[in-house]
């Protein structure tokens, strides 16, 4: 796997915290699509050039990459050093700035797995949970609405189904003998 290339996103929060719980709330609470970059503060558990990265779409960890190892998914939140403090940034970036890394399925993690595994939070990884499958639901009526809308859009569609519905109606009002009832 080669290093992970993120674009500079929006800083949004830089600190300290004592719990990795902190980063996976803010960002749920957030809605926050972007990443948030992890760095232990005991330099005796980790190199200082070692980071973490999450990223995240409306709120829910999509992908996680270990840059020490060059490890990326599952088998990087299980590098990702969660006693301590560490210091996270978290920064805002666009779905379409994140859209080709999170295609890469040896990346990403199941939306709870990192409130599990880095957290160990049952709550907060059943909330995650919860939410990725309303945004799942959305997205489906999402595009749902976005095929009627086009299909309505398409004006010689519409048309040409409306002449085949009229030749449809005189042949079966000429089969049933109501032909006169049509002029």
């Amino acid at each position: 796997m080669t290093d992970l290339v993120i674009p500079q996103g929006q800083l949004l929060r830089s600190r300290i915290v004592p719990d990795i719980r902190t980063v996976l709330t803010e960002a749920l609470d957030r809605s926050l699509t972007g990443y948030a970059v992890l760095e232990p503060q005991d330099a005796s558990r980790f190199n200082s050039n070692e980071k973490g990265i999450l990223t995240f779409e409306v709120g829910i960890p999509v992908l996680a990459y270990h840059t020490g190892t060059d490890t990326g998914g599952t088998n990087a939140l299980s590098e990702f050093v969660t006693g301590g403090s560490f210091r996270f940034d978290l920064y805002g970036l666009s779905s379409d700035q994140l859209e080709t890394i999170h295609d890469t399925p040896e990346l990403r993690v199941p939306p709870e797995m990192p409130a599990n595994h880095l957290a160990g939070d049952p709550v907060l990884a059943a909330r995650t949970r919860r939410v990725a499958a309303q945004l799942k639901q959305r997205s489906s009526r999402s595009e749902e609405l976005n095929a009627v809308e086009s299909f309505l859009e398409d004006t010689e569609r519409i048309e040409a189904l409306r002449e085949q519905a009229r030749a449809e109606a005189k042949r079966h009002a000429h089969d049933w003998g109501l032909h006169d009832q049509l002029e």
